[in-house]
């Protein structure tokens, strides 16, 4: 058995060494970034009238609903309305729009990693209306694993979310554009991932966060744009690395 092979996630040691992975991460993560969370909540009670956590309903493991935590960076009461946010969204105040911009409104997800809600790497839970709504059978196959902070996917929407929706309908562009190639791409990393791609995807997601706030192009590893064009080989897909 090679070293990946060992590691990859369909075996005992791969599961551990994930799990052990992302306790590490989130409890270094939150003992470096309390001057994050102090600027955040610091700010959001200076801006906007209301809590500084948001719990949102998701989709997790097994389609069993969980609270993910995130930084508010809207209104109170506006996420009654679409449960996708588009570019110039009228709910969100300006210092949440920083936030969201260089991603510091994920940061609390570091405690869902912890209690074992989530992991480092999965797809990104979905509001469950759109999963009942607008998963297929494949999209479903999704929810065999743990949802993460970050994912192929995720990274899939850095890149192309912002050009996929639209304002007048976010929910179904949404469903439309943008979720068969995210899910896709998160359905073909499921096939291949181990604990050394995990950590590859930690760093990639860090690079993309930076590249797109500054707006420079960024590429996915091609195994997984190919293999995603299993499941919605209509893309659009970015360039890829190899």
């Amino acid at each position: 058995m090679t070293k990946a092979k060992k590691f990859s996630h369909h075996t005992f040691l791969g599961r551990v060494s994930k799990r052990a992975l992302d306790i590490g991460v989130a409890l270094f993560a939150l003992a470096i970034t309390w001057p994050i969370f102090a600027f955040a909540l610091i700010g959001i009670k200076l801006t906007s009238p209301g809590p500084i956590f948001y719990h949102a309903i998701r989709a997790g493991k097994g389609n069993a609903s969980f609270t993910m935590f995130k930084f508010r960076t809207m209104h109170v009461g506006s996420n009654r309305e679409s449960a996708v946010t588009v570019p110039g969204d009228h709910r969100v105040f300006g210092f949440g729009l920083l936030l969201r911009k260089i991603k510091i409104d994920e940061l609390p997800q570091f405690w869902n990693i912890l209690i074992g809600d989530m992991s480092l790497i999965g797809p990104r839970p979905e509001d469950p209306r759109i999963v009942a709504r607008d998963y297929s059978e494949w999209m479903m196959e999704t929810l065999t694993i743990a949802p993460g902070v970050t994912s192929p996917g995720a990274v899939y929407g850095y890149i192309y979310g912002d050009a996929l929706l639209d304002p007048e309908d976010p929910e179904g562009s949404y469903a439309r554009k943008l979720l068969q190639p995210k899910l896709a791409l998160d359905r073909a990393y499921m096939d291949r991932a181990t604990i050394i791609s995990d950590i590859f995807y930690v760093l990639l997601t860090a690079y993309s966060i930076v590249a797109h706030a500054s707006d420079r192009e960024f590429p996915l590893p091609a195994e997984d744009i190919i293999n995603a064009k299993k499941w919605a080989p209509q893309g659009p897909y970015p360039k890829s690395s190899r």
